[in-house]
């Protein structure tokens, strides 16, 4: 392997091509989002002159392994809300951040189409907002390759839909992948709310509630909370407006703070449409050597995000042709 495309600049993107880098194999990194991190990421909101930040995807890590403990050691990540746990400082997009430095990664471009053969792949791409709204112009349509090989470092779900003409065989494989949506408030309010840093559910709208301004290296004088729907929930009314689900989640969580919740001065909802591994793969990574087309995540073995690190640098093991490393 002399050139691989990476599509998606999430943890397992971004390991597959620093594993690579290593290897001393050239990786190009696409993503549709604003800057790399996929579910790593902050949403930044400017109100009256002040800025609010809200990790509203990941909201902390857990390390079990080596490689992972470096990775949170290398990008400065700092204990919260224990010991046991880290975050970006001062957002949890830093992680991510951190990790692309040095790659060659394009934004706000996502892939439409895989074209070519193993070891001449081309990836078609255009501007992602312009694929979003379903309008997107000829002259705005770019293709980049050849490649040796290609991978999508994506939810299992979209990964398959870019695999069907190429790899059907491969779509079929991911379809026995189930990932659960998550509906996601952000919410800013005038005063601090007499609520614990972080609450977990069981049952109901809520699954997780966090101040998000008590991690380390936020401001402490703004009160921020990220308060993330169940997988049920977020079934459910998976295809509300952004605005009815923030309104919904809203009086959810200020029927859990015992209905005394001042007006936030800013609500907001995200939703994850694969945000949670239910049903993984099984295996480290999903990888045909005869197309030199293959695909990675958290998805593959567990929701986790050591997981999509774990699997990007599976992937990126056997492109390189590291011993050791076995592909599902």
């Amino acid at each position: 392997m002399h050139s691989v495309a990476i599509v998606g600049a999430g943890l397992a993107g971004l390991a597959c091509a620093k594993t690579l880098a290593a290897h001393g194999v050239s990786a190009r990194l696409l993503d549709k989002g604003r800057a790399a991190g996929g579910r790593m990421a902050t949403r930044r909101v400017e109100l009256d002159g002040r800025s609010f930040d809200f990790d509203h995807g990941a909201q902390f890590l857990t390390a079990r392994g080596s490689l992972f403990r470096a990775t949170l050691e290398a990008t400065h990540a700092k204990p919260w809300p224990d010991e046991a746990r880290r975050v970006g400082v001062p957002r949890m997009s830093a992680i991510p951040r951190a990790l692309a430095q040095g790659l060659d990664l394009t934004v706000a471009r996502e892939i439409v189409a895989l074209l070519g053969e193993p070891g001449a792949w081309r990836v078609r791409h255009a501007p992602a907002a312009a694929v979003q709204r379903g309008h997107v112009s000829a002259g705005s349509v770019a293709e980049d390759g050849p490649f040796d090989a290609v991978v999508l470092a994506m939810p299992a779900p979209q990964a398959a839909k870019l695999l069907s003409d190429p790899a059907p065989h491969l779509a079929a494989v991911l379809e026995q992948v189930v990932m659960a949506p998550c509906w996601t408030l952000m919410a800013a309010f005038p005063s601090r709310l007499a609520l614990p840093d972080t609450m977990r559910m069981a049952g109901g709208p809520i699954g997780w509630a966090a101040r998000d301004s008590s991690k380390p290296g936020r401001n402490a004088e703004h009160e921020c909370w990220v308060v993330q729907a169940g997988p049920d929930w977020s079934r459910t009314h998976l295809e509300l407006a952004a605005p009815e689900a923030a309104a919904r989640l809203l009086e959810a969580f200020a029927a859990l703070a015992g209905g005394d919740v001042p007006q936030p001065v800013h609500a907001a909802a995200h939703r994850w449409r694969y945000a949670l591994v239910e049903t993984p793969l099984g295996a480290p990574c999903l990888w045909d050597p005869a197309l030199s087309l293959g695909a990675a995540g958290d998805w593959c073995i567990a929701p986790r995000a050591e997981a999509a690190v774990d699997s990007g640098a599976a992937m990126a093991a056997l492109l390189a042709g590291a011993p050791g490393t076995a592909g599902g």
